[in-house]
Order: structure tokens, then C-alpha cells, then sequence
């Protein structure tokens, strides 16, 4: 968890500014990524280049790293005890694939009031805390803003699971072969 948690931090690096220039992009803030970036890193904000890039930085690793903390030992978990109902060492890679489908589904399920919180964070045409953004949320849509999007997220971070995790083990599998 600690090892994955690490990893987390340093993907955010990179990942961050590409979903703040993303989201920029989809909202309809800006018509085309490279005029959201070029927004950014001529600092037209007045935030500064590093934090309008990097806006939602906290909150990222904030879900990123519950989300991998849930997602990685339940996968191994569910795993571990389907090779033992099967009575065997290890599944096969279809069966992992459904345990890391499984797994990416409940962690993105539970994960989605922080990804909400996230993606506001990121959207909103100020830097605001964490803490104001939910207090504003709860005030105008109720706590039931928080679960926004839990069923695409689900779907979609579920079939990622299932491939990423998948292929995973079935590149695993071939290693041990060799």
C-alpha cells in the first residue's frame, strides 16, 4: 500500500496538469487544450503557472491514494480466495481480470464523493480550499452531489480493471512459463 501510495504521488505529477487541461477543455472553458494550456503557463489566471497547472493536486492524491489502498488488496484478496475455492495456486487470467474488474468497481464507487470534490476543485474559476468547496456544495445541491457520476465511473474504472489487471496476470503468467 505504502509502495503503490508513492507511486500515486509521482503519476500525479504529470497526470494533474493534463486533467486540468482536459477538463478546462470539456467544460467549454476554452475551445481547444492548447489554448487552456496556453492560458495557464502565461499565468492570464494570476494564480501562477504552478498552481493554475497543478490545481486539484491535493485532492488528486487525496482519492488517488484511498482509491489504490481499497482497489490492490482487494484484488489480491479476492484473488487469493478464489484460487483457494478452486483449489489451485493461482487463477487463471480471465479470473483475475474479473477479481481486478471487481476491485476497480467498488474502489471507484467509494472513491467518487472524492473524484466530485476533485473535479470542482479543478473547474472552479477560483482557488478555493477543500474544505469551502464542500461547505459551498453541501449548501446549494445537498450531499447527494457527492455520488455524482458513480454509475459511469463505476462502469468505465471497472473495465479498466478488468483489462489492466487482466493483462497483468496474463503477462505474469507468460514470465513464469519462461
Amino acid at each position: 500500500m505504502i509502495a503503490s501510495s508513492m507511486g500515486e504521488v509521482a503519476a500525479c505529477t504529470v497526470r494533474v496538469p493534463v486533467e486540468v487541461i482536459k477538463q478546462r477543455t470539456q467544460s467549454m472553458q476554452f475551445t481547444s487544450s492548447w489554448e487552456s494550456f496556453k492560458y495557464l503557463i502565461t499565468n492570464k489566471s494570476g494564480e501562477g503557472v504552478a498552481k493554475g497547472l497543478y490545481r486539484g493536486y491535493g485532492t488528486t492524491i487525496m482519492r488517488e491514494i484511498p482509491f489504490t489502498v481499497i482497489q490492490f488488496p482487494l484484488y489480491e484478496s479476492l484473488k487469493l480466495h478464489w484460487a483457494e475455492h478452486d483449489n489451485v495456486d493461482r487463477v487463471s487470467p480471465g479470473k483475475g481480470a474479473i477479481c481486478g474488474s471487481i476491485a476497480g468497481g467498488v474502489a471507484a464507487a467509494l472513491t467518487t464523493p472524492l473524484d466530485v470534490l476533485k473535479t470542482r476543485l479543478m473547474l472552479h474559476t477560483e482557488r478555493v480550499s477543500a474544505v469551502h468547496m464542500v461547505k459551498q456544495m453541501i449548501e446549494k445541491e445537498g450531499y447527494k452531489v457527492f455520488l455524482s457520476g458513480i454509475g459511469p465511473r463505476t462502469m468505465w474504472i471497472s473495465a479498466g480493471g478488468a483489462i489492466f489487471l487482466g493483462v497483468y496476470e496474463l503477462v505474469s503468467e507468460e514470465m513464469l512459463r519462461c
